[in-house]
């Protein structure tokens, strides 16, 4: 059993598309039991973006045209913001690495030349 648009929100057409762009940035949300603390935390963090959401109407709209005839609506990411991209990334371990990188690499380069130190490793 897997998150569903039921345990986000009442509007399917909003639950469905919050949880493709959350599945985006998050494609470990299909494998998490709702019923799980992970699971728990993803659905707190969705509805919480569906919150920052506004509401259908004039709020919505983010750009007015008067002669053109245009408007432009908020977006479903604008409403993920950084904190719950980095939540959701965490629940799925794909937090960007920090520090120092890992592995082998090699001593000889032609860099290694032009330094008078010596090789680096």
């Amino acid at each position: 059993m897997s998150i569903t648009h039921r345990d986000i929100s009442s509007d399917e057409n909003l639950g469905r598309r919050v949880l493709v762009r959350a599945r985006i940035i998050a494609p470990c949300l299909d494998s998490l039991d709702p019923e799980s603390d992970a699971g728990k935390d993803a659905i707190a963090i969705l509805k919480g973006v569906i919150a920052e959401i506004p509401a259908a109407g004039y709020r919505r709209t983010r750009g007015l045209s008067r002669n053109g005839t245009s408007m432009s609506f908020e977006v479903i990411d604008a409403a993920f913001d950084a904190d719950a991209r980095l939540a959701l990334q965490s629940l799925c371990g794909q937090m960007q690495p920090t520090g120092l990188p890992r592995g082998h690499f090699p001593k000889s380069r032609p860099l290694g030349r032009i330094w008078p130190e010596g090789e680096y490793s």
